[in-house]
């Protein structure tokens, strides 16, 4: 099986208000902003980008902060539903900062 596993650090921007499932899992979307210098082929190159999150379960009920909070999430990237190919990190784990 191929790894699909991101580990990103980013600053909150807006998140929605807690749900649950029809099945009564909580769950929260909300959207993050990455802004950092990486190397590329020996070069410097900025990378800064939006990027929608859920995170489903327990965790989405800890997870409160208010926008501008620096966050480490641990996940996987997936597409936001079947017939979608706008790609979302769904959030295993988060730490604040």
């Amino acid at each position: 099986m191929a790894a699909n596993r991101l580990v990103l650090q980013a600053k909150l921007l807006t998140a929605d208000e807690l749900r649950r499932t029809p099945a009564g899992l909580p769950v929260l979307e909300f959207r993050v902003e990455h802004d950092s210098e990486q190397i590329e082929s020996g070069a410097a190159r900025r990378t800064a980008f939006e990027l929608d999150c859920v995170i489903v379960g327990p965790p989405a009920e800890r997870m409160k902060a208010p926008p501008g909070t620096e966050l480490k999430l641990t996940g996987f990237l997936a597409t936001r539903s079947r017939m979608s190919t706008r790609l979302v990190l769904h959030v295993n784990e988060f730490e604040i900062k």
